[in-house]
């Protein structure tokens, strides 16, 4: 990968950790000790620290409902992202939270493909198209990552989420592991590989940011009716 291109994986900035975090991986870092835990004694230590469960949870329920859709299949996404997720040593909470969305959407495209195989097999004949963008970062199609968070958990979050659920499949996962989960295109290419079924092996970073634009142009297209 050359400098450039790497460097516009940097354009799609890492989100903030929310306040307390840090405190809570270090919580869950201390638990996991390797010595036996009564329910009480769990209990206890996470005594304080609903808000930041229910945080969890619902941010990685948002995520799994733009893959898969709303419903029982996101529910167990998201129980399967826990039980996956491996808590970094020293209670690193970016890490932590990169881990845990790691964890849930190599579970949804694992899911995807077993309900439409073939779905995420990597384009065999992909040429760079002119698009209404040329970068692959959000400010391209006018729009911050705080501000398509703020549209994500707004009054109209479900106009937001009916334009990803309406792309075609490879490009509405691909759009949520960049612009959402944050992943850069390596890491996106790396999990559709591992995890996108057959034919999904050919994915790499150029493919990635070829479909990421196409997206982008989408939101972009969608923002402009939205204000007419």
């Amino acid at each position: 990968m050359s400098h450039d291109l790497a460097s516009k994986d940097l354009l799609i900035p890492k989100q903030p950790v929310p306040e307390g975090a840090e405190e809570f991986s270090q919580t869950v870092q201390g638990l996991l000790d390797g010595h036996p835990k009564d329910e009480a004694t769990v209990t206890k230590a996470l005594s304080g620290m609903d808000a930041m469960l229910d945080m969890i949870a619902a941010g990685l329920y948002s995520m799994a409902s733009m893959l898969v859709g709303e419903g029982e299949d996101s529910i167990q996404l998201v129980e399967t992202a826990i039980t996956r997720t491996e808590i970094p040593s020293g209670g690193d909470a970016v890490q932590a939270r990169q881990n845990s969305r790691r964890a849930l959407c190599t579970a949804a495209v694992e899911l995807i493909v077993e309900r439409t195989p073939g779905s995420l097999a990597a384009p065999e004949w992909l040429e760079h198209a002119s698009t209404c963008i040329e970068d692959d970062d959000l400010e391209s199609a006018g729009i911050s990552r705080t501000e398509l968070e703020s549209m994500l958990a707004g009054p109209n979050r479900q106009n937001v989420k009916r334009w990803i659920e309406s792309l075609a499949i490879g490009i509405r996962v691909i759009f949520v592991l960049r612009a959402v989960a944050g992943f850069s295109a390596a890491e996106t290419a790396t999990i559709l590989a591992e995890h996108g079924g057959k034919g999904a092996e050919g994915w790499n970073a150029d493919a990635v940011r070829e479909i990421f634009r196409q997206g982008l142009c989408s939101l972009a297209s969608q923002l402009i009716h939205a204000v007419r």
